[in-house]
């Protein structure tokens, strides 16, 4: 009896060996949603899957239902986001919002603006310089994290909701609870001094279109203090070590900016 088919659009989110020339692809299905399909074939040369479900790529699919994983019939690309995969600043740049995609999106959970917003910043990473780089990243993994839920409070106290804007070259953050806390609600929660600049630059990469991100980049030191707190912010709701924010912060491909 023939499976049913359906179709769908999907940015690759991870791709995993399986057997001697198969390949399971993770995607960001069109409603926001995970699915991990079968794609035969797909690490051969010769395959039509081998330059349509890259990672980064965005897709248009033709699946079979399959009893534990669905498989993939056909692929059409739609942006193949190459510069992605062939500049290492870049793909070190993208590696950070997959893995955290990964985390965050469900089988079974639409959320439509999530791919929307990620198929959005995955084209301004791809047509960024590598200065830019670090800051549409950090917009990335800050707009992914509101859009799953996990917005944080970046002006008011996250406790009292009273205007948290710092004075001072260092402002009062909860990782835990998720925001800035103002002087009257810091002896009752746990913080770390994060710089007010960091928050800043924060603040407006969340509520900025990309094409105003790319027009007025931050610069790689700034771009790397919202990245590490968006690191704080992964670690405490998230769960786990993003190995490839690890990789981001150490390889030394953005100088000292790290």
């Amino acid at each position: 009896m023939a499976q049913p088919t359906y179709s769908t659009r999907g940015l690759v989110l991870r791709k995993t060996k399986l057997a001697e020339a198969d390949l399971i692809v993770t995607l960001l299905a069109e409603d926001g949603s995970q699915r991990r399909c079968v794609a035969k074939g797909a690490r051969k040369p010769a395959s039509p899957f081998a330059s349509r479900l890259e990672l980064y790529a965005e897709a248009d699919l033709l699946c079979s239902a399959g009893r534990s994983l669905d498989i993939a019939k056909e692929a059409r690309l739609v942006r193949g986001n190459a510069r992605l995969r062939s500049s290492v600043e870049l793909a070190a740049c993208a590696a950070p919002a997959a893995e955290l995609l990964c985390k965050v999106s469900q089988p079974d959970l639409p959320q439509p603006r999530l791919y929307d917003a990620t198929a959005a910043g995955l084209a301004a990473l791809d047509g960024a310089t590598a200065a830019q780089a670090p800051g549409v990243a950090a917009a990335l993994l800050l707009k992914t994290l509101g859009l799953a839920g996990l917005r944080p409070s970046l002006a008011r106290c996250v406790a009292c909701g009273v205007d948290a804007t710092a004075t001072g070259p260092s402002v009062p953050f909860s990782f835990s609870e998720g925001g800035v806390v103002c002087a009257g609600c810091r002896p009752g929660a746990e913080t770390v001094p994060v710089p007010a600049a960091a928050v800043g630059w924060a603040r407006f990469l969340m509520g900025s279109t990309y094409a105003d991100i790319l027009a007025a980049p931050a610069d790689p030191g700034s771009a790397f203090a919202v990245l590490r707190l968006a690191q704080g912010l992964m670690r405490a709701h998230v769960g786990g070590a993003s190995r490839s924010l690890d990789f981001l912060f150490t390889c030394g491909l953005f100088g000292d900016a790290e």
